[in-house]
């Protein structure tokens, strides 16, 4: 048995080298048939990687079905700080990991939308994993930021479309540029798409994908960049002392240093080499290597897709270009460079296969598969992270005010617009919002044209107006672009200028009650049309303002019996009032025929309280009646017992009134005030009306400060109440100072349009303070002629201010309105509708009806009825 034991201790030896042997052998067989059969293998990698990828592609199409958006709207003083932003960076980045464990990491990402399609000059849209909806909609902007909850967007097919990957070019451990916030840096972007043309199917969009940085791709980058900066390092340091040993065997070849060894007496110095110390590698720092990676905070992967659009060949390329030009802003030791290769003309991109069907699928459903460089920090890309701030100049679109079209009764016109383009285009506002508009500016700079402009735009609409001009200028200028036959039924002059030998005049009887007015608002309209025009009030002149309404009170009743009796040619006019305050007989038969149309305390009045008036009582109210009258054209204009002019009918029946009062003395403020005090009156009346079925009026108010001088009370509540009697006032001035307080305050308070041209600072000041000087004063004052700064309200926000250039009459309406031919035909027509007669023939019907007056109230008095005394003559 011992002698056997070696023998079998051989034998299993061999068998052990024989089964190793055998699995070498195996394994070499093995390799081989893989190496003969190395398709197989490949198919078996590729399948499983296929099944992978298409699991993976299942999972994120599911996780991406359940993603919210959100839409940020800033308004213009939306000033974050950088802090703010970055905090907003940090809550995008925890938003993009709200999502189920099993969603893959392309899923796990929030995605900022720079969208312009004609809607906005950028929208400013984030979509991200529903589960981070309450994180998102929660910002650290404040109220300057709206966030409003977005529907899908689906966009019509467009003929031409361009896409572009951006990826960061440059050292990967390098920073982009820091783009201050002032100006905006979203600016580049804006200014690309700000000739964007809708009707053109033009379309820009960026996005932007942030996904936080997986910690092993994190890790794994670090080593990758510490390996390679210490490859680096040692190379230099090898190459350093390669030159060093090359420098110093040429200096102990040269004969210059082996003369001097010769001549040395140093013993030793003359025999062998100098030894050279090759330098050591230097130490890498992780911070130097690593850069911006070196830090784990606030540290993400972005993808940046962009896409333009259009159904006009080549608009979609230039954008493209102009959107990678605004992306340069950000380009410093690192940029933004387009993925792709360029072959000669031809460049291979995300548009061409096969990187186009990856770049849809990305897009269509928000995967962020980014390039292995682009690692970016928050601060970075804080520039992306926010709407448009205010120091971010943005173009106005037509989808943001609305291009004027001639004959278009929702448009008012406002204004000539140049585009970022060159391109000019009529813009206007919608008349519905346009409530109260207010111009300012110098003399000669283009107010009254715009106004007229806009008020001739709004006549060929249909629409009504009246537009008060005390100097008449307007008038003639306004002709040939108003001589239209459907135009001619509708207008009506009432000028009170008095031109020519023999003027025709209108006329108007405040008193008159033969159109139906309501007794009490007539008295009341022109007591305070008195009171305004005259400084009256309750404690400078009590008394004056108590005989003047028991006045007006009696002769409305007369006037109310004789149209009652058919006889409304009988009707007593403004100039009566002295007749009934002097003249015994006339105040008897008076008091007598309206008796029972008088309250108690009315007849009491005049029986208890006017017979014990002092003489000297009249006087303040007779005067300025006798001023009236003293002037022909006011005496032939108010003396008429039957006024054709009736500013509640032309309201109504969507009249074009041009009324000229002329001149600016203390008899023309007083007609002035009647006249505004019965626009009033007659705004007021429309309460009768249901307001759906309330005609919209546009009263034009040239040069506001002559006429706010006669009625500054009257004018200030025109801008208080006729919004809810649709009539919407426009009022021109050189000076917003110049106006009276009440009229100032409620004029700015509720204007929906604010306009000034050129002027001095000081005049400027007051608009562009409502601006938040924005345009400042010195900017405004330093215009063009005809150049405004204006303010719109469309859509229920503010738009502006924005340049305007005020459009010519000559220019916008020459092919549509312009027909100087019919010129006189318009006037004849104008002053027929007016009912204007001769001024001789007016006047010798005013001196007459006192007499037909007297008549009438002979006739309808009782026979026994007493007179009301009267102050002795001699104390008059």
């Amino acid at each position: 048995m011992d002698s056997a034991a070696p023998y079998l201790t051989d034998r299993a030896d061999e068998a052990a080298a024989g089964q190793v042997l055998g699995l070498f052998t195996s394994l070499v067989d093995a390799v081989d048939w893989l190496y003969d059969h190395w398709y197989l293998l490949a198919l078996a990698i590729s399948a499983c990687w296929g099944v992978g990828e298409l699991v993976v592609r299942r999972l994120a199409a599911r996780a991406s079905a359940e993603r919210m958006a959100l839409e940020l709207v800033s308004n213009r003083h939306f000033d974050p700080s950088l802090e703010e932003i970055f905090r907003r960076g940090v809550q995008l980045a925890r938003a993009s990991t709200a999502m189920p464990w099993w969603a893959p990491r392309r899923a796990k990402a929030v995605q900022i939308r720079l969208r312009a399609d004609g809607s906005s000059p950028l929208r400013y849209r984030i979509e991200g994993p529903a589960g981070g909806e309450r994180l998102l909609s929660i910002t650290p902007f404040g109220p300057d930021v709206t966030v409003n909850r977005a529907r899908p967007i689906v966009d019509e097919p467009r003929t031409h479309t361009v896409r572009a990957e951006f990826i960061l070019r440059g050292r990967l451990i390098s920073p982009l540029r820091e783009v201050p916030l002032s100006p905006d840096p979203l600016q580049p972007l804006v200014d690309a798409v700000a000739d964007l043309r809708t009707e053109l199917g033009d379309l820009a969009e960026i996005r932007l994908d942030i996904q936080r940085a997986p910690k092993w791709a994190l890790r794994a980058r670090r080593l990758q960049l510490m390996s390679a900066a210490r490859r680096s390092e040692r190379r230099e340091a090898q190459r350093s002392a390669r030159w060093l040993r090359q420098d110093a065997s040429g200096i102990e070849d040269s004969m210059g240093w082996q003369l001097q060894q010769l001549l040395s007496d140093k013993p030793g110095s003359g025999s062998g080499r100098r030894l050279v110390m090759p330098p050591v590698p230097r130490r890498v720092e992780p911070a130097e290597a690593l850069g911006k990676l070196a830090e784990d905070d606030h540290l993400v992967r972005v993808q940046l897709l962009v896409m333009c659009a259009s159904n006009t060949e080549g608009r979609a390329q230039a954008r493209l270009a102009q959107l990678q030009a605004g992306l340069d802003v950000f380009g410093g030791r690192s940029r933004w460079a387009m993925r792709g290769w360029r072959l000669g003309p031809w460049r291979v991109g995300a548009d061409h296969w096969p990187t186009r069907h990856g770049f849809e699928r990305r897009w269509n459903l928000g995967h962020c598969q980014p390039p292995r460089a682009n690692w970016v920090r928050l601060e970075e890309i804080t520039g992306l992270l926010k709407p448009p701030t205010t120091h971010c100049r943005l173009p106005v679109l037509a989808g943001d005010l609305p291009t004027f079209a001639f004959g278009d009764p929702e448009l008012l016109l406002q204004g000539i617009y140049r585009g970022p383009d060159g391109r000019e285009r009529l813009v206007a506002t919608y008349a519905a919002e346009t409530l109260f508009e207010v111009g300012v500016g110098k003399a000669g700079g283009g107010k009254t044209e715009r106004a007229l402009a806009q008020a001739i735009g709004w006549a060929h609409a249909g629409g009504g107006l009246a537009f008060v001009d005390p100097h008449r200028d307007s008038w003639p200028r306004a002709l040939p672009f108003l001589a239209h036959e459907t135009l001619m039924p509708r207008i009506a002059l009432i000028d009170l200028n008095g031109l020519g030998p023999n003027p025709r005049v209108s006329s108007w009887n405040p008193l008159g009650m033969h159109q139906g007015q309501t007794a009490h608002e007539v008295v009341e309209s022109i007591a305070d049309a008195y009171a305004s025009a005259l400084a009256w009030d309750d404690a400078s002149a009590p008394r004056a303002l108590t005989i003047l309404t028991a006045a007006l009170t009696v002769l409305v009743a007369v006037n109310e019996a004789a149209c009652q009796a058919g006889r409304p040619e009988d009707q007593a006019t403004i100039f009566h009032v002295r007749a009934l305050l002097t003249d015994a007989k006339f105040r008897k038969a008076a008091l007598a025929a309206v008796a029972g149309r008088l309250d108690e305390e009315t007849r009491a009045w005049w029986k208890a309280v006017f017979p014990a008036l002092p003489p000297d009582s009249f006087g303040v109210v007779l005067n300025p009646i006798a001023r009236l009258a003293a002037n022909p054209i006011t005496r032939a204009f108010l003396g008429q017992p039957i006024g054709v002019y009736n500013i509640r009918a032309a309201m109504d029946s969507r009249m074009i009134l041009w009324v000229c009062p002329g001149g600016n003395g203390p008899t023309d403020r007083l007609l002035t005030a009647l006249l505004a005090r019965d626009l009033l009156r007659a705004a007021r009346s429309r309460r009768d009306t249901p307001e759906e079925q309330r005609v919209p009026f546009r009263p034009y108010f040239d040069e506001l400060i002559t006429l706010t001088g006669a009625a500054p009370e009257t004018i200030a509540a025109m801008f208080e109440d006729f919004r809810k009697y649709r009539c919407h006032v426009h009022g021109m001035t050189q000076l917003l100072s110049r106006l009276p307080t009440p009229v100032r305050l409620s004029l700015v308070q509720n204007a929906s349009t604010l306009a000034t041209t050129a002027g001095s600072k000081s005049a400027i000041a007051p608009i562009t303070a409502e601006w938040g000087d924005d345009p400042s004063p010195d900017r405004v004052a330093t215009m063009e002629r005809f150049e405004h700064y204006v303010s719109l309200n469309v859509h229920g926000r503010r738009v502006g201010p924005v340049q305007l250039r005020g459009p010519h009459l000559d220019d916008i309406f020459a092919a549509q309105a312009a027909r100087p031919k019919d010129v006189s035909a318009l006037e004849r027509a104008a002053l027929a509708n007016a009912g204007a007669l001769p001024l001789n023939q007016l006047t010798d019907r005013a001196a007459v009806q006192l007499g037909r007056v007297a008549a009438f109230l002979a006739e309808h008095s009782p026979a026994d009825a007493t007179a009301v005394p009267c102050p002795k003559e001699d104390e008059w």
